[in-house]
């Protein structure tokens, strides 16, 4: 039987051969991920956010909206007095916390994306068109009106306008995503003014295309990392504005669920019933650190000067 002969250069390993092997996108981003440990933790904690809202019917051990007088205000089971049927104790009412801490992400999650939707579409458009003909009338009237919205805070304006048209769930997202576009519109128009006097942009006037061609063939693409990293970041502060207005009884109304509702149903017994308002707390504060680290992470990837700067 002849051997098997393998012939490979002095010094050189196996590795090296791998080199010129095409890496799958998939492949490529998961040895991204991995090799950051914030942005691994990130995506765990979203992803499992996200899955916790999806299964939210299968997961959560008691209907949200079904009351116990008999258990009200049960501690959690490892408390004195707790009880594994209600793994995290329940409210005032007898309803299961855990239950509706796994249906607030449905609603808390919802509100944050679509809205973030909304903002982008408005803000990214609006950046593009600015920062493509800065300095013309039209460019200056929306900055203006950039400067007015960012005058106002922005929690005073949603109460004002909640407090005129009513406050659902549809209310709660167009009302936000229709004041947090500013922030999009800034950011991108910024990167627009300096992306618009590069070389590809000039040949591309120089051989006639038409401004929108330029603008969505040429430009957005070439801001599209930007737009990403800036949504994502934008969910985790559309979270927290959901929470603050459903604590301050202007956001969700029962008997849908929210995580910033929890928080307004349990401030009046967190002396005594500390759990009712702590479990919603830790919900939005490990949601929105996980959204950050992810963010970070894509901003890290997307432009590795980035993580140099900020080490």
């Amino acid at each position: 039987m002849a051997a098997e002969i393998r012939m490979e250069r002095p010094g050189a390993s196996s590795s090296q051969y791998e080199v010129g092997r095409k890496i799958s996108p998939f492949a490529r981003w998961t040895k991204l991920l991995l090799n950051s440990k914030t942005g691994t933790v990130g995506f765990i904690i979203v992803v499992a956010v996200i899955l916790m809202a999806a299964f939210a019917p299968y997961l959560a051990p008691h209907d949200p909206t079904v009351m116990d007088i008999r258990n009200t205000l049960t501690p959690p089971a490892w408390a004195e007095g707790g009880s594994m049927q209600h793994i995290l104790g329940t409210d005032n009412l007898g309803r299961d916390v855990l239950s509706r801490l796994i249906y607030g992400a449905q609603v808390s999650l919802l509100v944050s994306g679509v809205s973030v939707v909304i903002a982008a579409f408005i803000g990214i458009l609006l950046g593009i068109v600015c920062g493509f003909y800065g300095g013309k009338w039209f460019d200056t009237a929306i900055m203006r009106l950039v400067d007015a919205k960012m005058a106002i805070p922005g929690i005073l304006l949603m109460l004002v306008i909640i407090g005129v048209f009513g406050s659902s769930v549809s209310t709660l997202i167009i009302v936000i995503g229709l004041t947090e576009w500013t922030m999009f519109t800034r950011l991108i128009r910024g990167e627009v003014l300096s992306i618009k006097q590069r070389d590809y942009v000039r040949a591309a006037r120089s051989i006639g295309s038409r401004d929108r061609t330029i603008m969505f063939t040429h430009i957005l693409p070439n801001i599209a990392s930007l737009c990403i990293v800036v949504s994502t970041l934008a969910v985790g502060s559309n979270i927290i504005l959901e929470a603050s207005l459903s604590y301050l009884g202007l956001g969700i109304q029962p008997p849908a669920v929210s995580w910033g509702y929890m928080l307004n149903e349990g401030r009046d017994h967190i002396a005594t019933s500390w759990w009712i308002a702590a479990f919603p707390g830790l919900a939005i504060t490990i949601t929105v650190l996980g959204i950050i680290f992810l963010g970070d992470w894509l901003r890290d990837v997307f432009d590795p000067r980035s993580q140099g700067r900020r080490s």
